[in-house]
């Protein structure tokens, strides 16, 4: 399998093999998603608390006192039988967990069925080169829309893949709204299925190959 790699003015400068047990694997639409809720469940953050009867506010002071009253024996207005009183068992931050668990194999499968949809659908865009000798973001923005679709701003998102000594190609993108970035090491299904395009430089391929294979 081919892809093309272009140049800074968005012509198709060569063309470049692609392994095909990367970028040619059958989808399996369940496989991704069992990946992708694992995924999600690790960035849920649990929010439900309830406060129990010795954190609500108030109730020091008995209602009425033990006996003689012929009614019930309270110690607290905010005892959990009381309107406003604490809650019993409620959610406690701490007690919930919601993070599920995948092995490699499996993660590192979804990733390459989603490069394999993205190349097929021509959504894999490789430069020969992302630096530039004037190192403005105004300059990288427009060497970017000359391959992009940037008419619909919800389609033209981009993931831009990086090496680990791109420091400054980093530094000159981070302020592009429609781009994320990313490294290789650290490229998970969630950021290919939040991003329409995949932009990466040719020099950076053989470190997505040795990520997903090894």
């Amino acid at each position: 399998m081919k892809a093309d790699v272009y140049n800074k003015e968005g012509q198709v400068i060569e063309q470049i093999e692609l392994p095909l047990d990367i970028f040619k694997t059958d989808f399996n639409p369940d496989l991704v998603h069992q990946v992708l809720r694992v995924l999600l469940s690790r960035r849920r953050l649990a929010l439900a608390f309830a406060k129990g009867r010795s954190e609500v506010r108030g109730g020091g002071k008995k209602p009425w006192r033990q006996k003689g009253t012929g009614r019930a024996r309270h110690g607290s207005i905010r005892s959990p039988l009381w309107k406003g009183g604490g809650v019993t068992f409620g959610p406690r931050l701490k007690e919930e967990n919601f993070k599920k668990r995948i092995n490699k194999k499996m993660r590192k499968a979804a990733i390459k069925m989603v490069l394999s949809q993205k190349i097929k659908d021509k959504e894999i865009k490789i430069f020969d080169s992302l630096e530039v000798k004037e190192k403005k973001t105004k300059m990288m923005d427009k060497i970017l829309k000359n391959i992009l679709e940037t008419k619909n701003k919800k389609q033209c998102r981009a993931l831009v893949l990086l090496g680990p000594k791109q420091a400054e190609i980093k530094r000159i993108l981070k302020n592009i709204p429609y781009l994320n970035i990313q490294t290789v090491s650290s490229l998970d299904l969630l950021d290919l299925l939040n991003n329409k395009y995949l932009v990466f430089e040719k020099n950076t391929l053989p470190l997505l190959i040795e990520n997903l294979t090894k």
